[in-house]
């Protein structure tokens, strides 16, 4: 059973696509059981509370140093029996601690193809930004697995879209977001159905 734990900052719309996925049966023997926002304003835990899954709301700012932020994460994660995480537009980098304690249990959407526009800054409009001034003539989305370094974990999954001749960073962010709401259930319902297997730094192998 995977009992996975939401990371997320804003409006949550990848937290719902995934809850979404639970609740109708599309990944088998998981179940949300936590959802950990640094914005206490973000949406995430507005659906959350609305669906009756515990929402916590814990940022760095509450704590006087990082070890001690990076407790009581553990500390909530440990509670809530939490065995695998899932991070949907959470905007702070996890700390060694915490990617140690679930090696290989931690994924997380990126709106590129990564390696390609990943890493530091690259967010948001921020990315389609950059995609759209490289002259690229296809993006997409990618789920990967969490490491130390920004968005260089092993990949799972990728989906490609075409870009348009007209498109713009928000035009092509709405067209991601869609493809991020397919692919990112299905990953994680490949690790509930034992499918995954990280070998080394940078391979995965699904299993059919």
């Amino acid at each position: 059973m995977l009992n996975i734990g939401i990371f997320a900052s804003g409006k949550g719309s990848n937290f719902e696509a995934i809850l979404d996925a639970v609740t109708q049966g599309k990944i088998p023997d998981a179940r949300i059981v936590v959802v950990i926002s640094n914005n206490s304003n973000a949406g995430a835990l507005v659906i959350a509370k609305d669906r009756q899954i515990p929402a916590v709301h814990l940022s760095r700012k509450q704590f006087a140093d990082d070890n001690e932020f990076n407790e009581a994460l553990i500390s909530i994660l440990q509670k809530h029996q939490v065995n695998f995480i899932a991070l949907a537009g959470y905007m702070k980098k996890l700390d060694p601690p915490i990617i140690k304690a679930f090696k290989n249990r931690i994924v997380n959407i990126h709106p590129a193809l990564l390696p390609a526009f990943g890493g530091t800054g690259m967010y948001g409009l921020h990315v389609h930004e950059a995609v759209i001034g490289s002259g690229c003539r296809y993006s997409g989305a990618t789920v990967h697995i969490v490491n130390e370094e920004y968005d260089a974990g092993p990949i799972i999954m990728q989906e490609r879209i075409e870009i348009a001749p007209d498109e713009t960073a928000t035009s092509l962010s709405k067209k991601i977001l869609a493809v991020e709401h397919r692919i990112y259930p299905e990953a994680i319902r490949l690790f509930a159905e034992g499918k995954i297997l990280v070998n080394g730094l940078h391979r995965v192998t699904v299993t059919p």
